[in-house]
Order: structure tokens, then sequence, then C-alpha cells
């Protein structure tokens, strides 16, 4: 059993994806070809936005965010501590000072009162002026939008959504990426839209933030390529990827339907004890990992057992961002939700071609 298994994707396009690649080859515009904007238009139309701008990576998106907004020394952005690294590294990259925030118990998302707790507890305190959020749609499930989203504007902030790991899900039939006033995601391998590298894109509907982050991704280039208006980055996506990408979409929404038909069969096998994922009513989750915990067993003995059936496990995250050697410097933060999930929770294996031997399983676990 395979935890991702990427294998069983690609045989089911290889002849679509082996023709994606060898017309880019053909044609060899390897940087910006013509892949790269038809799948950006795909991707905005998929989402619901009029912008997509891909970029290199997930990581260069939540910067290239940061960056079209001026975000930098003095400001604060609000994130959650439970979630993977480059959340967090992107805003002191920027020399801005991240926040951290505790998340929802159930969801494992940021905590919408705590968040808005932080927010008013940071208005005065002399650190630095609130400027943003970064809210993460952790294991393929949106953040609480409809509430951050109350926060962001009562409180004049910027809001960054975090789709790395969301691409695909929903709220009320809104599709990820399309909240807040920027969103990111990631085609690393093991997303639910992944690519065969990396690669990352951005979504919004502010005209304006569009060509800011057309010109920051290109060395922040005006009118021609050595007309240099801003400072910006490196950050293309390659041709190559992007055609891997158009005939991986293709397929993408029969994917998410085949990853939620996995999670009910996770949800009606595992024993009683276990602490099953929450989806709020109205949501729906791509399911970029399922994630549990116990009740009363450990998440060592657990995983032991699992290893023992032949099953492959993992855990996101082992400890918070907060907890980190990089953020050492920051005063200490009190997360006890955070701090405890991080000790509880581990993730099964979970692709959309996964067949899960229920006896196995069970076995398993017992």
């Amino acid at each position: 059993m395979q935890f991702i298994d990427l294998k069983s994707q690609y045989q089911r396009i290889e002849e679509k994806v082996n023709a994606r690649i060898k017309a880019v080859l053909e044609h060899g515009k390897y940087i910006m070809g013509p892949e790269v904007f038809e799948l950006e238009d795909k991707l905005a139309d998929y989402v619901g936005v009029k912008h997509c701008i891909s970029c290199a990576n997930g990581t260069d998106a939540l910067q290239l965010a940061l960056m079209a907004k001026g975000i930098g020394p003095g400001d604060l952005v609000f994130a959650p501590s439970f979630t993977f690294f480059a959340t967090a590294e992107v805003i002191a990259l920027v020399g801005a000072t991240p926040v951290f925030v505790d998340i929802d118990e159930s969801t494992y998302n940021i905590s919408p009162l705590k968040l808005e707790q932080a927010v008013l507890a940071h208005l005065d305190t002399g650190l630095g002026m609130p400027k943003a959020i970064i809210a993460v749609d952790l294991f393929g499930q949106p953040a609480c939008y409809p509430e951050i989203e109350r926060i962001a504007s009562d409180n004049d902030l910027y809001l960054i959504e975090d789709g790395a790991q969301g691409f695909g899900g929903e709220i009320n039939g809104r599709r990820a990426c399309s909240f807040g006033d920027i969103a990111t995601t990631s085609f690393f391998p093991a997303k639910p839209l992944g690519c065969y590298g990396d690669g990352g894109a951005l979504f919004t509907d502010d005209d304006e933030l569009a060509d800011i982050l057309k010109s920051l991704r290109v060395h922040g280039k005006g009118d021609h390529k050595y007309d240099n208006v801003r400072i910006g980055v490196n950050s293309r996506l390659d041709t190559i990827q992007a055609a891997i990408l158009l005939e991986k979409l293709v397929v993408f929404p029969q994917e998410v339907v085949l990853r939620n038909e996995v999670a009910r069969t996770y949800s009606s096998i595992l024993p009683e004890g276990f602490v099953l994922p929450h989806v709020p009513e109205g949501y729906l989750s791509s399911w970029a990992q399922f994630t549990v915990r116990h009740k009363s067993l450990s998440r060592e003995e657990l995983m032991a057992k699992a290893k023992e059936a032949g099953i492959p496990t993992a855990i996101y995250y082992p400890k918070g961002i907060h907890q980190s050697g990089a953020f050492a410097n920051l005063s200490e933060v009190s997360l006890p939700v955070t701090e405890k999930i991080q000790r509880e929770v581990y993730s099964l294996p979970m692709h959309p071609y996964l067949e899960i031997n229920s006896n196995s399983f069970l076995a398993a676990y017992y």
C-alpha cells in the first residue's frame, strides 16, 4: 500500500500526459510557454475567479502575495502554527512578524475566535501594525472563511488564503482559492492537484493585484524584459509542468469525488475510539490528508500496529511552527490546542485510487 500513489494516476492518463510533454518538447518554449497561460485560464475558471497567476512553487506564491501588498518590517501577520513551515517562513522573509494563533480542535484550522482575540490584543502593543491574515486550508478543508473574512473586513486586514492543501475543497459551493483578497496553492506532487516537480499559483479578482503579481514573478518587470519597475523575484512555472497539470486538471474533479469516497470508507470501518476528521455542514474537503487521533490509545502504539499490518502512516505535524528554532526570538506563545493536537494526530494513506481492505485495517487496530 502506498501512502500517496502517483503512479496509479499516471497510468490512467499516461498517453495524454506524454502527448502534452511531447508538444512542449517540439515547440521548445520551456519558460512561460503557451501551456502556462492555457493552464492559468482553466484554473481561474475552475476556482471561479478572474485571475490566476502561476509561479514556481507554493512558498513563492505566499511570498508574492505578501510582496504584492507591500507587507514588510513593522507589520504583523496572523497565522496558525499548526501547518507547514512555509506559511510562517514567508512572513519572516519579507521582514514582517508572525503572530501565531491557536486552532479549532475539531477542524484543525485556525480558530476564528482566537484569531479575533489575537487581532484585538495586538492593536496597541507597540510590537507592530496588524496588516494581514494567512488562513490555511489544512488537510484539504477550507478554513472558516465566513468568519475570517468578517474579521479581516472589520479590522482592515489583508486576507490571504493558503490553499496549498485545500485546492478542490468548497464552502457552500464556493471553491477553495476564491476566498480573501488573494489565494495561493501548491502543485507539489503530493498535493491534491500536483505536478511532477514544483509549481504554484495565486488567485484573485483584483485586477491591480494581478498585474503586480505578473510583474513580481519575473524580476519586477514592466513593459518589457529589461524594464524593471519594482524589486521582484524569479518565480515562473515551467511549461512542461503546466502541460502536465492541464491533463491532471481534466481528471481532478472526479478525483475529488474518489477522495471523498475513500474518506467515507475510512470513517465507516475505523473502530470506536478514533476521533475522525470533522467536516462542517456545507463544507467539502479535497482530503490532502486523512488525519486521525484516538481518545485513549497513543499515536505511537497505533502507528506501530499499522506498520505491522503494512499500512504506512505519517505525522502532520509533530510540532507547531511557534516551537521551531527559527522563531525562538519571538516571545513565548501559548497555543494549548495546537500543542495537544500535535501530540496526538497522525495520517493514514490517502489518494483517489486507494483500495482499502477492511479486514486488514481492522486487524491493524485490534
